[in-house]
């Protein structure tokens, strides 16, 4: 009968170190998931900043390049103040743009965000 109980002893600290790999094989498949969404998530934000300043820098030139056009084209003191009036309304809307992109992506990288810890629950 003691080989029995024996044999059911370690029949259970078996099956309790295959619940215990098997714990950890989920805990680290978990992480390493995370892991890889944050590093797409962080590269996807690189590029979405890089393609941001290549398109801010290239707004920021035609507005110069008109602001040039049109100093150049003025005559007198009345033209030069009707010309920095458009242009301040100019420069005054590309920054409301300029901001709400800004905002919206806030919101898509806080979703984003979001999703990278839903997708990958603790329990």
């Amino acid at each position: 009968m003691p080989e029995r109980s024996e044999a059911v002893a370690v029949t259970a600290v078996e099956q309790a170190a295959t619940d215990a790999q098997t714990r950890v094989a989920k805990a680290n498949e978990r992480a390493s998931s995370f892991v890889f969404g944050a590093q797409k998530l962080m590269f996807e934000e690189f590029v979405f900043a890089g393609n941001e300043l290549v398109e801010r820098a290239q707004t920021e030139m035609h507005l110069f390049s008109e602001l040039v056009s049109k100093l150049a084209g003025a005559h007198s003191v009345k033209d030069i103040r009707t010309m920095w009036e458009e242009c301040s309304k100019h420069q005054v809307d590309f920054i409301r743009r300029d901001c709400d992109r800004v905002f919206k992506h806030g919101e898509r990288v806080i979703e984003a965000t979001s999703n990278l810890f839903k997708s990958h629950p603790l329990n």
